[in-house]
């Protein structure tokens, strides 16, 4: 094989390995390691800001868990109250209850 099929077929060879890699990270949804999106637990003034909320919300509690970027809001507050009764706040950008609702014995979701 001369030089210049040697280049040839090993570029073709790379491009194959990008062009598939490309193809995966496009299809599993790419890096997850961003800051941002679903399941990104809130820190600092935005977790206090939330918290607080969420606590008006429910009247009292321990807010257990923390999200930003849910499809349903801006933010999501979980909420533990004292009677181990767990409570989903979502809030809008400026903290403002979207919606609540508790999830029931089996762990699913019930309106309030």
């Amino acid at each position: 094989m001369n030089r210049r099929t040697r280049w040839i077929a090993g570029g073709a060879a790379a491009f194959a390995v990008v062009a598939g890699g490309a193809g995966v990270a496009a299809a599993t949804g790419g890096d997850d390691d961003s800051d941002e999106g679903p399941d990104t637990p809130l820190t600092g003034e935005a977790l206090d800001r939330a918290s607080a909320a969420a606590l008006e919300e429910t009247g009292g509690g321990e807010v257990t868990e923390t999200e930003s970027g849910d499809e349903e809001s801006a933010y999501e507050v979980e909420v533990t109250l004292d009677d181990g009764t767990q409570v989903d706040v979502q809030l809008d950008e400026s903290f403002a209850v979207v919606s609540s609702s508790a999830d029931d014995e089996d762990g699913d979701e019930a309106d309030d």
